[in-house]
Formats: C-alpha cells, sequence, structure tokens
C-alpha cells in the first residue's frame, strides 16, 4: 500500500514541483509501503464513533457523507478489509447509488481528542444483509438501538496519516463525564479522609 504514488497524479506532481514539495514526497513514494493495516491503524480505527466517506456520482460530483454509531461501530475483518452495518437514514441511496456505478470511495476518520486522522482509499461492496447473515454477525454493533439497512465492505487500497495542524481538540459529552466522574471520585475520596482525620483527631 502506497499512498502516495496512488494519490499523487500528475497534475498533483506538477503543482508539487512549483510549490517545492515534490523533492520530499518523490522519496516518501520510494519507501513509504505497507502491507496492510498496522496494530496503529487498526486501534485507532476501532476506537472511531463516526468517519465521512466520499463517493463519486453520475453527475460528476463528489459526494461526502457522515457515518456514525457506537464507538467501535467499524469492524476489522482483516488488516486490508473493515466493514459497517449501514444505518437506515434519511433513505436517499445517493452514496450506495454512487458506490454501484463507481466502487471507489475515500474515507477520513478524525479523532479530535487526540487531533488525528486517518485517511483511507478503498473499493467498496455494499450487501445485503439477508445474504451473508455470518457477515452480519460480525458488523453488527452491541448494546446500541438502530436499524440495519445493508452493510458496506471497504477493501483499503492505501491509506495514510495527516499532520495535526489546525485540528481543533474536540470532546464529546462521555468524554467529558468520564473525566468529571474521575474528578468527583477524587474529591469524594479526600473529603472522605479529612472526614476520617477529624473523627481521629476529635478522640484524642
Amino acid at each position: 500500500m502506497n499512498y502516495q504514488e496512488l494519490a499523487f497524479s500528475d497534475a498533483i506532481k506538477e503543482i508539487q514541483e512549483k510549490k517545492g514539495s515534490r523533492s520530499s514526497y518523490a522519496r516518501m513514494e520510494k519507501t513509504s509501503y505497507t502491507d496492510g493495516l498496522t496494530e496503529s491503524e487498526m486501534g485507532f480505527i476501532e476506537s472511531m464513533d463516526s468517519f465521512y466517506m466520499a463517493t463519486y456520482g453520475e453527475n460528476e460530483f463528489p459526494y461526502i457523507q457522515h457515518r456514525g454509531g457506537p464507538k467501535g461501530f467499524v469492524k476489522i475483518l482483516d488488516n486490508k478489509t473493515i466493514g459497517i452495518v449501514d444505518f437506515t437514514g434519511n433513505r436517499q441511496y445517493i452514496s450506495s447509488g454512487n458506490i454501484s456505478k463507481n466502487s471507489r470511495v475515500a474515507i477520513i476518520m478524525v479523532s479530535y481528542p487526540q487531533r488525528a486522522r486517518l485517511k483511507i482509499y478503498a473499493e467498496a461492496s455494499i450487501i445485503d444483509i439477508e445474504s451473508d447473515s455470518d457477515l452480519y454477525e460480525k458488523l453488527q454493533p452491541e448494546d446500541y438501538k438502530f436499524k440495519p439497512e445493508q452493510m458496506m465492505v471497504f477493501k483499503i487500497k492505501a491509506y495514510d496519516w495527516n499532520c495535526p495542524q489546525h485540528i481543533t481538540p474536540r470532546f464529546t459529552v462521555a468524554e467529558v463525564k468520564e473525566v468529571f466522574d474521575l474528578q468527583k471520585k477524587r474529591i469524594s475520596d479526600l473529603e472522605q479522609q479529612i472526614k476520617d482525620l477529624e473523627a481521629l483527631l476529635s478522640k484524642k
């Protein structure tokens, strides 16, 4: 998997040459190769509760759609394949229609707390739930209320990490609550220690 080799067209290389970044990226193209996802990417993907996916339509416009769910709703099937249960939404089926004509998609996953983002090129397949119950068992999220529409499987062709610049850290309500719960417990423990000390001193 060589992201630069796949991403950099002749037009892009020409602009890189003009802007002065071509030589460094040329070196990366020769050395940047990974045979599938590593544990780092797998862990990152499994921690996601959302991602953005771009497809290409017959109207010759790209279409970007948000996909969300509970943490871990994106499942690792192997080191070159990920998948999701596609939940019922507004029933426009724009992404589905685009994929039926052009299976190539681009995905970006962002962790705002970590200020990290992973870019993925993939070929997507849309699979009926009834046609592969074993796959559905692997992909369905647990302890989450949803209405399944179909399944999406992505064969990863290349991926790359973006730099953290200009990613403003943001935290979910659950993440903020987790921090405050720890703080509240610490305060409660300290208050109890004070009470215990006061009780001990009062006996002297």
